[in-house]
Parts: C-alpha cells; structure tokens; sequence
C-alpha cells in the first residue's frame, strides 16, 4: 500500500452486497442490510476505502450541527494490520472538519483494545461511559464515549 493507492468514494447501494458480507464477516453483532441501507437513505455520510481500486474498508458517520458521530469504521480482515483503519479515520475526521464540524464523537466497546488505541492516536478522549450500550455474549457490554475537537 502507498499513499496514493489508496482512494475514498462515497458508498452506493451497489456495494451493500460487498459491505454487508465484510461486516457480517469481522463484528460478532454485525449491521444489517437494513441500517447500511437506513443510512445512505438518511443521507449520512458513508464511504469506501480503495487501495489500488479494491475495496478494503467503509465508514458511516452522521452529522448533526456542528458534530459528527462515527456510526460504523471497519477494515477488511486480510487488510488489517497496515494502517489503513488509521488513514479511514483521517479521511473522515478532515472531512468532517472540511464542512466545519466542530466536535466528532464516537463510542467504542471497552473489549476492543485495538479500535481504543487507534482513536487515542488519532486524539480522542474519553468522556463518558454508557452502561449496557452494546449487546454482548454475556448479556450486555458499555460503551465508551470518546470526543475530538479540531
């Protein structure tokens, strides 16, 4: 991967096919269809990352006022490990500041380790918990509430 093989496309709803299989495949409580679909028809902002016109990752994020909220971030399993959650995220944060956002919010399980680490690099600072935010195996798990500000 270079920096300039990789490229960022808004998704259509003729990758959704693609999309809903990566994220059944990578999250044990995986979107449905229906919420990618829910998602472009709201029109939040949903995106493609393409490394050499192959697509590797995807992201929605929903903006309200001034602040954006990271929905959905994922990387393809056999693309891991090579930064590009790392470059998705960038993408999507100076976008969000392009259209003059002013916070951008998301929440993370506590469980994942790797997903907290890259928001902290990217500056994100915890802010808040929300109790019994995601389901779980063992019932229910928090969420951690993570806040950047340009």
């Amino acid at each position: 991967m270079t920096a300039c093989s990789l490229s960022f496309v808004p998704m259509t709803e003729d990758e959704l096919d693609w999309v809903v299989e990566q994220e059944a495949s990578l999250h044990r409580f995986p979107w449905s269809r229906g919420n990618f679909t829910d998602s472009l028809a709201a029109g939040h902002a949903c995106w493609l990352m393409l490394d050499a016109g192959a697509s590797v990752g995807y992201a929605v994020v929903l903006d309200v006022l001034d602040e954006a909220h990271l929905l959905n971030i994922s990387v393809v399993r056999a693309a891991q490990r090579r930064g590009l959650g790392s470059r998705l995220l960038e993408h999507l944060i100076s976008t969000a500041w392009e259209k003059g956002l002013r916070q951008f919010f998301l929440e993370v399980r506590p469980s994942n380790l790797s997903a907290i680490a890259l928001y902290r690099r990217a500056g994100f600072v915890e802010i808040a918990r929300r109790r019994g935010y995601y389901p779980s195996p063992e019932g229910r798990e928090d969420a951690i509430v993570m806040r950047l500000e340009p």
